[in-house]
């Protein structure tokens, strides 16, 4: 049976505040998600228009990404202007109609802000550009001289997250910052200007009726400018990844205690407003430093992507599960659960993937290295899925996972956008074949897209995946992500769960409360259900009534 919405949408706030300590978000990716002018490009009217799907599905929220004047050197997240909307996406107006008819439909609006760095063609950064050294304008952003007899070489070896030095130099000889491509120079937080302007943004945003905002790489504003600035003598160590290895809170541009001090300032904006807008950082530290991201005097929530890299396995799944309850505890903050996003390889192609595989090298190979099950691979994810709405915390899901669309690796080089593709010398392909726009219908030229094509070529599979093709089909994944948000809203309660600990080795079980529990089996094998009424499974139970392989069972 098809789940529709409500006569009257429950509108969250109006009796929870803090309605987002258990929702559920579903991350649209504007670009990709739905094109209302035909011309490839995923628009703001595309959106509001397919925002009945998300009702009917049953979300509390959606997260936009980036919407901004941008000429897409990384996604979107190279943003020219954080106050107004890239024409080829639509107006202002259109966000204000989309924002509204969200609201009519009892969905929240969360959209990103991305305050580490700006386009090169943002007017800041022209300004700089025209200025000159020791300008004014210049001191927005993270310009310095260069090594070497006349300057040559850059400041320092940090490099950049996608490959290369983080330093660009310009005509007039100085270097300037960017951790990420060239044309997104980093700014300088320490400026008064600076920190103005984004408070401009929060509230702008916040008065047109944004719920919440996630902070893109909120762990990289502060940074140790001190003059000489210093190396990191190991060029690894400029990866995120790379925290663990340095004394926390020391490295030069990542999690420096000082960036807390940013969002205590800010949460005193969000609170200004009723209800309080809320916040989720994406902070890419170690457990115990995005405990202070997710503290309720700043940011309030951060992402737990431990959770997302975490192998299937039982062992594995209970400890990240334990600790990220325990670190979103300790903060007061829910955990977050996320398993897809349009970063990484989506999770219905990922979790097939043999343990500490390469994602890299297996989308280099467009994905015939290893070759994955695709059956095998949505019966996998959807047990994860149904694990993970059954956590305690908010569940971010991405555009299309509720389709159980799989990763698009077999992409072209000559069709490729990402960044990533370029600036590591065409060895890592980069993060395009999870923002494949979405079928609509099993048919058209870009399966409902839009009247035209798609800006990312779409393949053939899609048909089958369509929103059309799975709407009120029993068993599909569309009906099946339907029917669980729909029992979850009506079974969440506590913020805690139990462990069960008479389970075999490979079975993960848990109790959310007296009313229901979860049991996901990891095994190769059948496992007998504990006692209780099947509420909802992620696959169909063998003719014996045992649990199967790579499957999730909800129990009342």
């Amino acid at each position: 049976m098809t789940v529709r919405p409500d006569a009257s949408p429950p509108d969250l706030s109006s009796q929870r505040p803090d309605w987002w300590r258990q929702a559920v978000v579903y991350q649209v990716y504007p670009r990709s998600f739905a094109d209302a002018d035909g011309d490839g490009l995923g628009d703001l009217k595309g959106v509001t228009a397919r925002l009945g799907h998300l009702a009917g599905l049953g979300v509390d929220a959606l997260w936009l990404s980036p919407f901004y004047p941008s000429e897409l050197a990384d996604g979107g997240y190279d943003v020219a202007d954080h106050r107004e909307v890239d024409p080829r996406l639509g107006t202002l107006d259109d966000f204000d109609a989309l924002a509204a008819e969200a609201h009519r439909l009892g969905l929240k609006v969360v959209v990103d802000i991305v305050p580490n760095h700006t386009s090169h063609r943002h007017v800041w950064f022209q300004e700089a550009l025209a200025a000159g050294p020791g300008s004014a304008a210049r001191a927005r952003y993270v310009f310095r001289d260069g090594r070497g007899l006349d300057g040559e070489l850059p400041p320092t070896d940090w490099r950049s997250v996608f490959g290369g030095s983080a330093w660009r130099r310009v005509p007039d000889g100085q270097w300037y910052l960017h951790l990420f491509t060239p044309e997104q120079p980093d700014l300088d937080w320490r400026h008064p200007e600076v920190r103005e302007d984004f408070r401009t943004t929060l509230r702008f945003w916040s008065d047109r009726g944004v719920d919440g905002f996630r902070v893109d790489v909120a762990h990289a504003l502060a940074k140790d400018l001190a003059e000489p600035l210093r190396d990191l003598g190991e060029p690894a160590l400029s990866d995120e990844k790379a925290l663990v290895r340095l004394p926390p809170g020391t490295h030069p541009f990542y999690d420096r205690d000082d960036v807390h001090e940013i969002y205590r300032d800010w949460r005193r904006i969000l609170d200004s407003y009723t209800p309080p807008r809320m916040a989720v950082a994406e902070a890419w530290v170690p457990h115990a430093r995005r405990v202070r991201y997710a503290l309720p005097d700043e940011l309030g929530q951060a992402f737990n992507f431990e959770y997302l890299e975490t192998p299937w396995d039982t062992a594995a799944l209970r400890q990240v599960v334990t600790e990220s309850l325990g670190t979103a505890r300790a903060a007061g903050a829910s955990a977050t659960w996320v398993l897809s996003n349009h970063d990484v390889v989506r999770h219905t192609s990922r979790l097939m993937l043999p343990p500490g595989a390469d994602t890299g090298a297996w989308l280099l190979s467009a994905g015939r290295r290893p070759a994955l099950d695709p059956a095998a691979g949505l019966r996998r994810a959807r047990a994860a899925t149904l694990l993970m709405l059954a956590l305690p915390g908010s569940a971010y899901l991405y555009q299309g996972e509720e389709l159980g669309l799989p990763e698009v690796a077999e992409l072209p080089p000559e069709v490729l956008q990402d960044p990533i593709w370029e600036q590591t010398g065409r060895t890592q392909k980069g993060r395009d074949g999870c923002r494949v726009p979405l079928p609509w219908t099993p048919d058209g030229p870009s399966y409902g897209f839009g009247t035209g094509g798609a800006w990312l070529p779409q393949p053939k599979s899609f048909a089958a995946y369509a929103v059309a093709a799975q709407d009120g089909v029993a068993g599909s994944t569309l009906e099946l992500y339907r029917t669980a948000l729909r029992l979850r809203r009506k079974l969440t309660e506590s913020e805690s769960l139990t462990w069960a600990e008479d389970t075999p080795p490979e079975v993960l079980g848990f109790a959310r409360s007296d009313r229901w529990r979860c049991v996901t089996n990891l095994s190769a094998t059948p496992v007998p259900l504990p006692p209780g009424e099947v509420l909802l499974t992620s696959g169909p139970l063998t003719p014996e009534g045992r649990l199967g392989p790579d499957t999730t069972a909800w129990l009342g």
